[in-house]
């Protein structure tokens, strides 16, 4: 067995550490689009994009993975069966037709773009490692701990985090940099974050384990 990471700034060495960035697309964070007009405050999805990118820009500085990972519906139903179809109909605040495969709601917010090296993960469901390549990209990359950021703190951020620790990463989500339409939800999902899966440092603290000492 592998020596244990037991401290924050162990864990989130930038040499084997993720930033995943969970759904921060235009259908769930921008005005006018899928999530609002589905009836969904925007406002903690849009507090939440300023402190990403402060991670983001660090995380790019300090030379860790990063990974964009984003829902990618493909058209007339063809990713859904029918239970999930059934839920995501009656889901609250959301829609079956939630970023459709290279609609304009399935780009990534501008805040926040990849750039060129980083990957890019396309995901049908909730967690971001449900029928995609991202744990082989990971591995390959000696990837050990995974900092999940983005939306929705309850569903798609905490899927992939459950998801992950299972498979054997260490697990960090930032209270800033992630959001919910519901705070009672988001502070339940940290809540499990601290119980059972991983820590909950502040971005700042992040960062700063970052720093060159």
């Amino acid at each position: 067995m592998r020596p244990m990471l037991e401290t924050l700034a162990a864990q989130v060495d930038p040499v084997h550490t993720a930033l995943l960035i969970v759904d921060m697309q235009k259908d769930f964070c921008t005005p006018g689009y899928g999530a609002e007009r589905a009836g969904r405050d925007l406002g903690a999805a849009k507090r939440a994009i300023p402190a990403i990118r402060r991670l983001l820009h660090g995380a790019r500085a300090a030379g860790a993975t990063v990974g964009h990972v984003g829902f990618w519906t493909l058209p007339d139903n063809g990713s859904d069966s029918d239970s999930w179809l059934q839920k995501r109909r009656g889901a609250t605040v959301s829609s079956p037709t939630l970023c459709i495969a290279d609609s304009d709601g399935a780009r990534f917010i501008d805040e926040l773009a990849p750039v060129p090296g980083e990957l890019e993960i396309r995901k049908h469901r909730y967690s971001a490692f449900t029928a995609t390549n991202l744990d082989l990209l990971l591995r390959a990359r000696g990837v050990r701990t995974i900092i999940v950021t983005g939306v929705s703190t309850n569903v798609c951020v905490e899927t992939t985090f459950r998801a992950g620790f299972e498979l054997g990463y260490y697990v960090v989500v930032p209270p800033d940099g992630c959001a919910s339409w519901d705070e009672t939800l988001h502070e339940a999902a940290l809540a499990n974050v601290r119980h059972r899966f991983g820590s909950t440092p502040a971005v700042a603290e992040i960062l700063a384990s970052w720093e060159p000492k």
